[in-house]
């Protein structure tokens, strides 16, 4: 029976790639200096800071500029809101998003099922999703 899986991840070292690149073109870039901007990556996120609300703005721009380079979709990033930091700065939080969620999971077992194809089956396994036909040109 073939099958293939529908499955959500990103690649952690193409990750930990832009952000180096993205730290050392802020360091080089004339419209950076000065401002003690910085890019850091923890295990699941990766926090941006810098000095102004616009240097803030540019320097993600930079970072998705250096993720897209690296083939990493934007959509793995759920960015939250602008946060002031200490000593008039300001930060803003990034989360990588892996793994499909349950709402989501739900959601597209449910668009497979609605679509009436005869013989398909789909089967959440935790953070992907399995379907499954009797045939191949099915799928």
């Amino acid at each position: 029976m073939p099958s293939f899986d529908i499955v959500s991840q990103y690649d952690h070292q193409e990750v930990r790639n832009a952000v180096d690149q993205a730290e050392r073109e802020i360091n080089n870039r004339f419209d950076f200096k000065g401002t003690n901007s910085e890019v850091e990556l923890n295990e699941d996120s990766i926090k941006i800071e810098s000095s102004t609300e616009d240097r803030l703005s540019a320097l993600q721009i930079v970072l998705e500029e250096k993720l897209v380079k690296r083939k990493v979709s934007l959509k793995t990033l759920l960015w939250q809101n602008l946060e002031p930091a200490a000593g008039g700065r300001s930060q803003k939080l990034a989360k990588l998003q892996s793994g499909i969620g349950n709402e989501d999971s739900k959601s597209i077992n449910r668009q497979i099922k609605d679509l009436g194809i005869k013989g398909i089956q789909s089967q959440n396994q935790g953070d992907q999703i399995r379907v499954s036909g009797k045939k191949r040109d099915t799928l």
